[in-house]
Formats: C-alpha cells, structure tokens, sequence
C-alpha cells in the first residue's frame, strides 16, 4: 500500500492516516468509525472522513492516541 497523500506532498486525510497506523483494516471501516463519532482528533469528536490533518495534530480511537507525523513540504 502507497501512502497517495503524504508522497504527493498534499495533507493526510483522517481516513487514510487511520489505515495507515494500522488500527483499522480497511477504509470502510474507517469511514464507520468516524461517521459513527468514535474518533478524536485534538480532542473533539470528528465526524468528516476526509478531513485534512496536519503534523502533529492528535488522533484517538478506542483509548489509544496516536500523533500525526510532520508532512513532507
């Protein structure tokens, strides 16, 4: 699997960041787990499958947190 997002230079979405650390197993269920308001990001619940993250914004689900890693420029 490529990681489309960070080689392109463009932000990583919260869907494919989620597949990327390896808790989800699939974008389906990542799509699921964000529409259904279990993940965080800096805190606050979010709900927007492709929302932009940038370096070193927070992202939780199911108790574990995990930090967005700087983006290439």
């Amino acid at each position: 699997m490529t990681d489309e997002g960070a080689a392109s230079g463009e932000p990583l979405r919260l869907d494919q960041f989620l597949k990327l650390s390896g808790v989800v197993d699939s974008g389906g269920h990542a799509k699921v787990l964000i529409q259904s308001g279990e993940v965080k990001v800096n805190g606050e619940t979010e709900t927007r499958r492709r929302r932009k993250l940038a370096g070193g914004e927070t992202v939780e689900l199911g108790g574990k947190r995990m930090t967005v890693p700087p983006q290439p420029l």
